[in-house]
């Protein structure tokens, strides 16, 4: 554990959830192969899309709609309906086409393994203090087992825009109802997680397992209060 500035007592922990407590890159590629592999068996009308076909109206739909950028769920919503009118489907069936769609992807999307060792933190630390998850995914907490050591669940898009904005963090800081920096925010990206809870006055603990260097990294905004390569590094802090 690092310490980059000297902190107030820490009396609650909001956490990001994404490669904070468990590893998501794997599971958002298996999703996309397996969401892509459905979309060409069920809608030959968009066979000939690949990877790059559904970027391109992924970026085209958050051009025109740039608040989609704070709820990803709605975002691929609509860039599905996009790609399914853009083939002939009419105004209901590309609706429901594009709905069966996210359902299939939101199952993959929550097919998560959190390893015992964020388990076992989490149990400890919410035994001492109130937890608060302040998320910018769409992952559900009850499918991957997260749901008994959080008090609060904050997501982009239902409960504000997205991290670095202030939405969660004030609404989190209200629901505990603690100053601010008695709050200790967990999260890995130096932009969405630190600066965001730097800005909202917050405490922030950079995870960072991945041995990046602070200084040099392209994203920093601004230091870390804490920085730390391991989640048991947090007991300490109780």
């Amino acid at each position: 554990m690092k310490f980059y500035r000297r902190i107030a007592p820490v009396k609650a922990m909001t956490f990001d959830l994404d490669d904070t407590l468990y590893d998501n890159y794997p599971v958002i590629v298996r999703m996309e192969r397996e969401l892509l592999s459905w979309l060409k068996h069920h809608h030959p009308a968009v066979a000939h899309m690949d990877k790059a076909d559904w970027f391109d109206i992924k970026h085209q739909v958050v051009q025109e709609q740039p608040e989609l950028k704070s709820d990803v769920t709605l975002w691929r919503l609509v860039q599905l309906k996009q790609a399914f009118s853009q083939v002939g489907y009419d105004d209901e069936v590309a609706h429901a086409a594009a709905q069966a769609a996210v359902d299939v992807a939101l199952d993959w999307r929550n097919r998560v393994d959190v390893p015992q060792q964020s388990l076992d933190v989490l149990a400890e630390l919410s035994q001492a203090i109130p937890l608060v998850v302040i998320t910018n995914g769409n992952v559900d907490l009850d499918r991957i087992g997260l749901t008994p050591y959080f008090q609060q669940v904050l997501k982009a898009g239902p409960d504000g825009s997205a991290k670095p904005a202030p939405d969660m963090f004030s609404k989190a800081q209200q629901f505990l109802a603690l100053p601010s920096e008695n709050i200790l925010h967990v999260g890995d990206h130096l932009v969405t997680d630190v600066q965001g809870a730097k800005l909202s006055g917050f405490g922030a603990c950079w995870f960072n397992d991945m041995n990046k260097n602070v200084i040099t990294h392209a994203k920093t905004r601004t230091l870390p209060d804490i920085e730390i390569n391991d989640l048991q590094s947090l007991l300490a802090l109780l």
